[in-house]
């Protein structure tokens, strides 16, 4: 069977003697400016030992997330610990194969602001500088989700955290820069057919609607 965990450590088994083996014929000084190889990857070696892979750490995050019974502090660990996953672009876009957007999503409508705000933090971990994950949010429907929070939320924090999020995934992205165009024309905001390549001008789009989350207050 080929193993990539066990092709992995056996590369960096070879390459690290192949090191130790060079060194020990350099004279002093060049010796003394030899640095040994990092370890093998942690993930091969979770893999070859039997440990978490980073997709059942993903979905163990989610289950600890969305327990009703889980105080807070564990849940923002928990959050932290999804967040750090999925600055991974390999682990966002697994998000869709383990089912984990629905249940991110829905804590967006904790009763919590702090949770809101967290949850928001890991969409736009998600969706930053990745198409198909943009792709899935806004299939997902988040664009109108993260607008309504953007202009309703109680909570000035996450308006705004939901505007930077909004900014994420529209940015070089056309479909979801025309949903959220479309979104703030529903909210009675007209504004301009813009290029989502155009950085500037998404810019000001975003700075009109940090300015509107400010007048909402």
């Amino acid at each position: 069977m080929n193993d990539p965990g066990l092709n992995s450590l056996l590369k960096w088994s070879i390459e690290n003697s192949s090191n130790q083996s060079d060194s020990s014929t350099k004279n002093t000084s060049t010796a003394a400016t030899y640095t040994p190889n990092r370890g093998p990857d942690p993930s091969a070696l979770a893999s070859l030992l039997g440990g978490p892979s980073d997709a059942e750490l993903m979905k163990s995050s989610m289950v600890v997330i969305t327990s009703p019974s889980t105080p807070v502090p564990a849940r923002r660990t928990a959050f932290d610990n999804f967040e750090q996953l999925i600055e991974n672009l390999d682990n966002a876009n697994n998000m869709s194969v383990l089912g984990l957007w629905v249940p991110l999503l829905q804590q967006l409508n904790s009763e919590d602001a702090e949770v809101r705000n967290m949850a928001i933090a890991c969409v736009r971990t998600a969706v930053q500088n990745n198409l198909p994950t943009q792709e899935k949010a806004l299939e997902m429907g988040a664009v109108p989700i993260l607008i309504g929070i953007a202009l309703r939320d109680q909570d000035v924090g996450v308006r705004k955290r939901a505007v930077r999020a909004l900014s994420a995934e529209i940015r070089n992205f056309q479909v979801g820069l025309d949903a959220f165009l479309e979104g703030l024309r529903v909210e009675g905001m007209e504004e301009r057919k813009v290029d989502a390549g155009d950085m500037q001008a998404v810019d000001e789009l975003i700075e009109k609607l940090l300015e509107r989350t400010q007048r909402s207050e």
